[in-house]
């Protein structure tokens, strides 16, 4: 099995597709906003990019209680009108998914009630378990699966949802017939058991949502990341902190890139630059208890060779990788990393040939 298909063999894409996620219904286009990096800019920055985003197409926002006041922003953004912006949106045209990493049902009610405050709604369209570690159940001992159950009976959710790491776990969730979307990291560096977990979602009829489209910004090429993501039925959400990062993604909406020999030789290029234990930065093994900006050192051998070199050769970025030294071995991120990486040592060899680097023995 090809994880994307023969470059000859796809039909030319005319227009934007649209997905429905599962048995949810939702039918949205198969271009989707990840809200987790407008927590890094401010509100009005925030609200501009997330108005651009609806007015350029996209319909559906992916964000969570975790990502600090990112709920709050789309709030702001999408909530009732206040007279604060030049018009209102109708909710009912805007899908929102948000997640809580909760394992107790105490803590998922403050959760739920918490982020419909942020959102300024009065129901979540998917409600999304973050993270986890197990495949929730009725009667598993946990009572969140009872507590969700209610939460939609009451209206305040309209689906369940839940969002793994580990491709054993998603395994589990797709076959359980207990959720209705399931989000799991999906890219072009997809592995084989990853493109059989989306045929395994379509036909349990359980929408996927792919997070990660880009790999922890390891992936650089917009338009071979959409083509590979139009070959399958699933709804990438792009994380998104800058106009004009979004401008490349609504472009897609008048122009979606079909596969190519000349996407799929970029893309075979990276697969066999990349494939293998490497960093996706996404920041769960984080903090450090020394003080190692992991999420980043752990990657900085691809990022140096794929970004601007001098960003990564700064003296900030050589103090933060000289901090690698003081590793203790403590073994917190490995227990942390969803991943399941040999961090230490990782951390190491990007040290090792970050040296290499600077000393002008390796050249990028």
């Amino acid at each position: 099995m090809s994880v994307y298909q023969n470059a000859s063999s796809c039909d030319i894409i005319k227009s934007m597709k649209t997905i429905t996620l599962g048995s949810t219904g939702i039918t949205t286009p198969q271009n989707a906003f990840g809200a987790l990096p407008v927590q890094r800019v401010d509100m009005q920055t925030a609200v501009e990019i997330l108005h651009r985003a609806y007015d350029g197409g996209m319909t559906f926002f992916d964000t969570a209680r975790a990502y600090s006041d990112s709920e709050i922003k789309l709030g702001q953004a999408f909530g009732p009108f206040d007279g604060l912006r030049d018009h209102t949106y109708s909710r009912d045209k805007i899908f929102i998914a948000t997640k809580s990493t909760a394992t107790t049902p105490e803590k998922l009610i403050a959760d739920l009630e918490t982020s419909l405050r942020n959102l300024r709604t009065d129901y979540i369209d998917i409600y999304q378990l973050h993270c986890v570690k197990q495949c929730y159940r009725p009667g598993d001992g946990t009572g969140l699966y009872e507590t969700l159950l209610e939460a939609k009976a009451q209206g305040k959710i309209r689906h369940i949802g839940i969002t793994a790491h580990k491709i054993g776990i998603a395994e589990e969730i797709a076959e359980s017939g207990l959720y209705e979307t399931l989000q799991f990291p999906f890219s072009y560096l997809a592995t084989e058991r990853d493109v059989a977990l989306v045929e395994t979602c379509r036909k349990n009829n359980v929408g996927f949502i792919a997070m990660k489209g880009l790999s922890g910004g390891l992936l650089t090429n917009a338009r071979a990341c959409m083509a590979f993501m139009l070959q399958y039925p699933v709804l990438p959400i792009w994380g998104i902190q800058r106009l004009s990062e979004l401008e490349q993604w609504l472009a897609f909406f008048d122009d979606p890139p079909a596969m190519t020999e000349e996407l799929a030789a970029i893309i075979q290029k990276d697969r066999d630059e990349l494939l293998g234990e490497f960093c996706r930065g996404c920041g769960y093994c984080m903090p450090c208890t020394v003080e190692i900006t992991i999420n980043q050192c752990a990657r900085m051998s691809q990022m140096i060779r794929r970004a601007p070199s001098k960003d990564w050769l700064t003296p900030y970025w050589q103090e933060e990788m000289l901090k690698i030294e003081k590793c203790v071995n403590c073994g917190a991120c490995l227990k942390r990393c969803p991943y399941e990486l040999d961090i230490p040592n990782l951390l190491r060899k990007n040290l090792a040939d970050y040296k290499e680097i600077l000393s002008g023995k390796v050249k990028v």
